[in-house]
């Protein structure tokens, strides 16, 4: 039968509009890339980001909750509550530095609540001070003076050999000051993405179309995949490696709870959050954006990804033990966290400044 010319242009215009994607089987067209990025970025935003500084606030609150409740009855029951909650919020605040970009580094949040190694000399000595131990007077001490690990140490001592009866009135009050501190510094951050005056996820979403920060999608994209390529390289090479090489228990995160290795891998959750736009609620993310292009480079870093997320459950003792009696474990997550740091580098990166073009 002979097709008419009206239907051969229809195919003719049907062919011109798509493109089928070499790695991949899916047909796809250039409108769908561009909506998509749009998407991604709004996903991240809302679905990710401020979810998980919202999450973040909230857990920061419980956690003073609980340490109120503590300072007011020093029962073991409080204690091992205030204890919950401050891995409670660790889970959530280590998979928040997934994206640590815009306010939560330029207003210093993370070394204000996050910094380490600590000592716990220090900490008895200022302990042992005349210090009042108001909260401003932990705003202006030294940075491992603040924040999560003062806490930890108060509330777990070495591994949890801590009591309730055991903790001073001083340990109170200075856990109720960098309990105060703490929530004051978490609700900064929240509001510094959704409120005015800096209002940062607005500057995210509208990258590229009237962001102050961002002129172009580009830049907040790379600034998303250099900030994920970050704690890669952050938990491979600095958190592990340095007390791994130096076979030093006392340069380990979290070392008075045992918490170390539970904060690597939520590291490298929030890492897998951000890739694929999802925490609580599923979303667009970058990988949909490499799969339209580069199936194959998408399936490389999900595995990558899920590989180094796995091997910490090979580390089965606290990490400061294993880094001297599981050696080769710790290795082999190292070289999976090196693996993805550079595929993310070398591959993801360039993929992002030849395809996310404005």
């Amino acid at each position: 039968m002979k097709r008419s010319i009206l239907a051969i242009a229809s195919v003719i215009v049907l062919l011109g509009a798509c493109k089928k994607d070499k790695d991949n089987n899916s047909t796809t067209t250039t409108e769908d890339f561009i909506t998509l990025k749009q998407t991604v970025l709004t996903d991240f935003t809302n679905k990710v980001a401020v979810a998980g500084y919202k999450d973040l606030d909230d857990a920061s609150v419980a956690l003073y909750s609980s340490l109120d409740a503590l300072n007011a009855n020093a029962s073991e029951t409080n204690l091992n509550t205030a204890r919950t909650a401050w891995k409670n919020m660790r889970t959530v605040w280590e998979q928040c530095e997934g994206f640590l970009f815009g306010p939560v580094e330029d207003n210093d949040y993370d070394p204000n609540m996050d910094t380490w190694p600590t000592d716990y000399v220090q900490m008895d000595s200022l302990l042992a001070s005349a210090n009042p131990l108001e909260v401003s007077d932990i705003q202006n001490a030294t940075l491992s003076l603040r924040g999560f690990h003062p806490i930890e140490y108060i509330l777990f001592g070495n591994h949890g050999d801590r009591t309730a009866a055991s903790i001073t009135a001083r340990q109170r009050k200075y856990m109720m000051s960098l309990a105060t501190d703490l929530k004051a510094t978490c609700h900064a951050l929240y509001l510094s993405w959704t409120a005015a005056p800096e209002n940062f996820a607005d500057k995210v979403k509208t990258a590229g179309n009237g962001s102050d920060k961002y002129a172009k999608k580009q830049e907040v994209y790379l600034a998303i995949v250099e900030s994920i390529t970050a704690i890669c390289e952050e938990v491979g090479e600095g958190k592990m490696k340095e007390p791994f090489d130096a076979k030093d228990p006392a340069i380990v995160e979290s070392p008075y709870s045992g918490n170390s290795i539970a904060d690597f891998k939520n590291n490298i959750i929030g890492l897998q959050n951000v890739y694929m736009g999802k925490y609580k609620e599923d979303g667009k993310g970058i990988n949909e954006l490499v799969a339209l292009r580069n199936k194959a480079l998408d399936n490389k870093i999900q595995s990558q990804i899920a590989a180094a997320i796995s091997s910490f459950d090979n580390v089965t003792s606290y990490f400061e033990v294993a880094i001297i009696n599981q050696r080769t474990q710790v290795q082999i997550v190292m070289d999976n966290l090196a693996a993805l740091r550079t595929t993310l580098d070398e591959e993801l990166k360039p993929f992002i400044i030849q395809n996310i073009t404005d």
